[in-house]
């Protein structure tokens, strides 16, 4: 029985794990599983294992295969160490064993029609060193049953991707997602995906990734539109982003060559990464990989090249939540230990005026110093960037739609944290995951509202609420009238810059 050229059905019935299906790709044949109405192809190799000699190597294309490939489960995920104490409980972490992390999962509508549907590439987040495709959190059900063919992507973290080795290629996970995307232009269309309407989408340092690319100069033929989600816009000089790898081959006694860290096991380098970055946090500004910029992939800092026009001809959303360092304040009890001398501090190394602060001060009565440093290190890190760009694409005539995801989650003083706004685009709601960050009673209208959003913009390219204008009109996601305000917080805006 066949659904339609080149779907092969391999059983019938109301089997609850589904009916076994066959695609044939570029590569070869895949064999997946159509569950309610949804196609799900996982662990499909979009790149070779990044094992031997292609351990701290550019990614090549996988050998072709023959024989049929299962892709019934997830497939293997990148080296990462589960995140520890409070952060833990709310951020789980998946780990598969295997080589072959250089994986994509596909999420299709199995209606046909005669056209080809619009698709949509996920790129996680986790500081570059976490998450994974295989979260329960980044299913793409909820997208293929509203007609858009989703992607999820792997990629190398930590050590392994973002290592700066005197003898290796830079930004090695950079490099993974832009193989990813490759592999999407060319076999998307054998899951019912248009190749020519690809949307790029990221959080977090998944989002800083998307930036990357969109400023790169080969963005448009890549992909059709962005979304960049809770992420700064910019890239590391050589000298700090290096300074990570210095730290991991001083502690292990080594050189920073391929050579030598090849010779380590992934365990060892995630141990040692572990030893110099503990208690390094996006709030402390403690070591951490970082996406450098250097003439092949980055050759610019992506905020800089998109405000010289770069990208100007994507359509773009993007937005924040609005207590994005809420995350990492609230549930492990930092926010409370901040004093006023950590204030002043922080804010002096940012360059935030003492007027600022007292501004954000006056906005926020009865706001202790830890919950004034996060409202400042958001705006300084996300909202005012994102705002200068919007303005400069503005300006280029370039289409851009802003939000702000302010509903407050109830759980563990999160609020308006990052991250909190997922379960909601994702439309999952009633999975372990999503009521473990959102609780079990936050709103479905508003998982509905934004779900629908991103679908839209996928699908046509813009959302229902005005682009961005001299108006500076921001989609208010607060689980209320999810209202349109214009000029939040311009006050505060204007200060930090």
């Amino acid at each position: 029985m066949s659904l339609d050229t080149g779907v092969v059905l391999m059983g019938l019935g109301n089997d609850p794990h589904g009916i076994s299906l066959v695609r044939e790709t570029p590569c070869g044949p895949v064999e997946g599983v159509l569950i309610g109405g949804v196609e799900r192809f996982l662990g499909i190799p979009y790149a070779a294992a990044p094992v031997g000699r292609n351990r701290f190597a550019v990614p090549t294309l996988p050998e072709p295969w023959s024989e049929t490939l299962a892709a019934g489960h997830y497939g293997p995920t990148a080296g990462q160490v589960p995140y520890s104490g409070a952060l833990g409980t709310l951020l789980p972490t998946v780990v598969i064993p295997g080589d072959a992390c250089l994986n994509v999962n596909v999420f299709a509508p199995a209606k046909r029609t005669s056209g080809l549907r619009p698709v949509l590439l996920w790129i996680h987040g986790g500081s570059l060193q976490h998450g994974s495709n295989a979260l329960p959190g980044y299913d793409g059900t909820a997208f293929a049953r509203d007609a858009v063919v989703f992607v999820a992507a792997n990629y190398r973290l930590g050590a392994e991707g973002f290592s700066l080795l005197e003898d290796a290629p830079p930004n090695l996970g950079l490099a993974d997602v832009i193989a990813a995307l490759e592999w999407t232009r060319a076999n998307i269309a054998s899951f019912g995906g248009d190749p020519e309407q690809v949307t790029l989408m990221g959080h977090g340092a998944g989002g800083t990734m998307v930036a990357a690319l969109l400023a790169h100069p080969r963005a448009s033929s890549l992909f059709a539109r962005a979304i960049i989600q809770s992420a700064p816009l910019t890239a590391l000089p050589l000298s700090r982003a290096r300074r990570m790898t210095q730290r991991i081959a001083k502690d292990l006694g080594i050189e920073a060559t391929r050579e030598e860290f090849s010779a380590r096991t992934p365990a060892e380098l995630l141990a040692s990464h572990l030893r110099v970055a503990a208690d390094s946090t996006p709030l402390n500004g403690g070591p951490a990989h970082g996406l450098a910029i250097e003439p092949l992939l980055v050759p610019r800092d992506p905020l800089e090249a998109m405000l010289a026009g770069a990208g100007m001809d994507i359509p773009l959303l993007i937005g924040t939540t609005t207590q994005e360092l809420r995350l990492w304040l609230g549930p492990t009890g930092r926010g409370a230990k901040v004093s006023r001398v950590h204030l002043a501090v922080a804010r002096r190394k940012a360059g935030i005026s003492k007027d600022a602060q007292r501004l954000y001060g006056r906005n926020r009565p009865g706001a202790g110093p830890g919950e004034i440093l996060g409202a400042l290190a958001t705006d300084k890190v996300l909202r005012v960037p994102m705002y200068t760009l919007a303005d400069a694409r503005r300006y280029a005539e370039g289409q851009t739609q802003v939000y702000e995801f302010a509903w407050h989650s109830p759980v563990q003083d999160l609020g308006a944290a990052h991250r909190m706004e997922l379960p909601f685009v994702f439309d999952n709601l009633g999975t372990k995951d999503a009521a473990g960050l959102v609780g079990e009673e936050a709103p479905q209208s508003l998982a509905t509202a934004m779900h629908e959003a991103w679908v839209c913009f996928a699908t046509l390219g813009y959302a229902e609420w005005p682009h961005w204008d001299i108006r500076r009109p921001v989609k208010t996601f607060n689980g209320l009238g999810n209202d349109v305000v214009f000029s939040p917080r311009d006050d505060e805006a204007g200060a930090i810059c």
